[in-house]
């Protein structure tokens, strides 16, 4: 069983910070990617961040700038540090991760529960 555990969720004022963490524990033999989706009421579910295990960052346009996301690999964790917080940034934030059980088995997609971010005055 693989689990991803989100926290840091919260309300924050428009121009705020936050910072949100996700541990991944179980049967895991390798992480390939780690990132962070986010989905907003009546809208889909859209990549924020991702951070594969090259290390190279990829982000959504309209966050560039403003996130930061980084990885520990020691502990299977992943980050997103988001400042200059906008209303337009309310939304369920989830984590997700790529990776295998075992030696040689195929890539799974794997995600959290969610963490609700809400930004407002």
């Amino acid at each position: 069983q693989v689990q991803l555990v989100e926290s840091g969720g919260g309300l924050v004022q428009p121009g705020g910070s936050l910072t949100l963490s996700c541990a991944a524990s179980g049967s895991i033999f390798t992480i390939n990617a780690m990132g962070w989706y986010r989905q907003a009421p009546g809208k889909q579910r859209e990549l924020v961040a991702n951070i594969p295990n090259t290390g190279n960052t990829n982000y959504a346009d309209s966050v560039k700038g403003r996130f930061t996301i980084s990885r520990d690999n020691a502990k299977n964790m992943v980050y997103l540090q988001m400042n200059g917080l906008k209303p337009e940034d309310t939304a369920v934030y989830y984590c997700n991760a790529a990776l295998r059980v075992l030696r040689g088995s195929p890539l799974g997609i794997y995600w959290g529960q969610g963490t609700q971010v809400t930004v407002s005055s």
